[in-house]
């Protein structure tokens, strides 16, 4: 058995550890060196290998009609711009062959420009070029002064891909972009192929610009109303990663993750019937002199909203869709309450349609205040029974029926109202929507809007003190019409995306 051999083994592990520390401080003394003597150097090199990751917008989703017709889609727009400080300019020699390359050819390009835009004369085009161009720029974090703006915009509105790609084409403009300075932003924007047709429901979009976070222009596209607000996530698709990377002067931009495209959504809305809707709302308005009008059409078994017209008129007097009012005004019902009320009243069985109703001459004291009917003046409706004063729309008959059979419990009528839907919230999915606002008995509020006393019951049975959208009326009546079973209503059908449908909505 052998034993072990220190005066042997230990020189061996001591010359080990010297080794390994030689090693270790030259590698420290190194870096020392590096991050010293040599940081310029190399600070250099890391500045020709810069990586900048853009965000990529993905192309946004069309909005269809029930037979599949474009209501609002994506179209490119451009902004253009110059850049006179690109990445070549660095270099003397080519700075000086583009000083004399804008000498030559400015004016031609000018002219160009007058061509595309004639709103600007070429003189006024040349001014304003030469301005960005002599522009004097302080850098932010070297304090370094410099000649020439580095996002001056050639055009101050948008433009379409023909006149994109003609402004490209021009002199100047049609060199590399880190040679020339020209460069530009593009984006989507929203086209309506029919014009303002049910504009609040469909909806639209709205585009800034701003800078990312390595200086550069882009367009922030935001959904702002309607349905391209509530299926934003669904319509926008997925943006994807682009990585711009600069390699020895030269940006290179690579592609990490493609975007995905949104998807289609497919509504309820018949353009034709939305087009007579409107057309007829707009016609009464006009004979009546009417400020606003709202109608809603819509399908009885689905709850499809085929048409919803919102209009109004402005300061100028025209007739046009300013807001949804539909689903945002709510107001007080009226006569067209009056329904609800004896519905409660008959789904309580308190009372029956032949029960009898003593109206007098068109007048009725209630509580100290006095109710009374359309025809008082001609005498009233004297006796009849509920059927009657449905038909006639008494005032007198509704509020005698609720007050009597739910005077002392006005708490039941108001679970009554929420039992036949017309207290539902129909939790519609635009934005905007306000569910109805029937209050329940409070006496000890101190709110004077809520504050419940002996005359709210019979003036809120004919449909005052109460406040209502004129969506939810439709959704009320239309579950009459369709045998008692109530329907939300449904602006969206289905979304399809490379003509698959990916998810539907069905009737609720």
């Amino acid at each position: 058995m052998s034993t072990f051999n220190s005066s042997k083994v230990m020189p061996r592990y001591f010359i080990i550890a010297v080794v390994l520390t030689v090693i270790g401080l030259a590698i420290i003394g190194k870096a020392f060196y590096i991050m010293t003597a040599k940081k310029s150097y190399w600070t250099q090199v890391a500045s020709r290998l810069v990586r900048e990751n853009d965000t990529v917008p993905a192309a946004r989703g069309n909005i269809l009609s029930c037979d599949g017709q474009l209501m609002a889609s994506s179209i490119p727009q451009y902004i253009v711009y110059m850049d006179f400080q690109p990445d070549k300019m660095s270099d003397p020699k080519w700075a000086h062959e583009f000083d004399s390359l804008w000498t030559v050819k400015i004016d031609s390009t000018c002219e160009g420009l007058h061509k595309l835009f004639p709103g600007k004369t070429a003189a006024e085009f040349r001014t304003h070029l030469e301005q960005g161009r002599n522009k004097i720029v302080v850098s932010s974090k070297t304090k370094k002064e410099t000649k020439g703006a580095r996002y001056w915009p050639i055009w101050k509105r948008r433009v379409d891909y023909n006149t994109f790609l003609a402004v490209k084409a021009l002199p100047i403009f049609n060199l590399p972009p880190n040679k020339g300075g020209f460069n530009w932003e593009s984006f989507n924007t929203r086209r309506h192929p029919f014009g303002s047709l049910a504009l609040r429901t469909v909806g639209d979009i709205g585009s800034e610009k701003v800078r990312n976070a390595h200086g550069r222009i882009i367009t922030k596209d935001s959904a702002r109303f309607g349905l391209e607000l509530s299926y934003d996530t669904l319509l926008k698709g997925t943006p994807g990663i682009e990585r711009r990377q600069k390699v020895l002067n030269k940006k290179i931009d690579l592609t990490v993750t493609p975007p995905v495209t949104g998807g289609d959504i497919v509504t309820t809305i018949d353009v034709n019937m939305q087009d007579m809707v409107e057309r007829a709302v707009i016609d009464e308005l006009k004979e009546i002199n009417g400020d606003m009008g709202v109608a809603i059409l819509m399908e009885v078994q689905t709850g499809d909203v085929k048409a919803i017209a919102n209009i109004e008129r402005t300061e100028s007097g025209h007739y046009m869709e300013l807001y949804n009012r539909a689903v945002s005004y709510r107001c007080e019902p009226g006569s067209v309450f009056k329904v609800a009320s004896f519905m409660v009243a008959l789904d309580d069985g308190v009372a029956a349609t032949s029960y009898i109703i003593h109206t007098g001459c068109g007048q009725l004291m209630m509580h100290g205040r006095n109710m009374k009917d359309h025809n008082w003046r001609r005498g009233g409706y004297g006796d009849m029974n509920m059927a009657r004063a449905l038909e006639v729309s008494s005032n007198i008959g509704v509020s005698c029926v609720i007050d009597h059979f739910y005077g002392k419990h006005p708490e039941k009528y108001v679970q009554g109202l929420e039992r036949v839907g017309i207290r539902t919230d129909l939790q519609l999915p635009i934005h905007g929507y306000l569910p109805p606002y029937i209050r329940m008995p409070d006496t000890k509020t101190t709110d004077r809007a809520k504050y419940w006393s002996k005359t709210t019951l019979p003036w809120m049975s004919i449909g005052y003190e109460t406040q209502i959208a004129p969506i939810n009326t439709v959704a009320f009546y239309n579950a009459i019409a369709n045998d008692g079973k109530m329907m939300q209503p449904r602006f969206v059908k289905s979304v399809v995306k490379d003509g698959k449908t990916i998810k539907e909505f069905p009737p609720v």
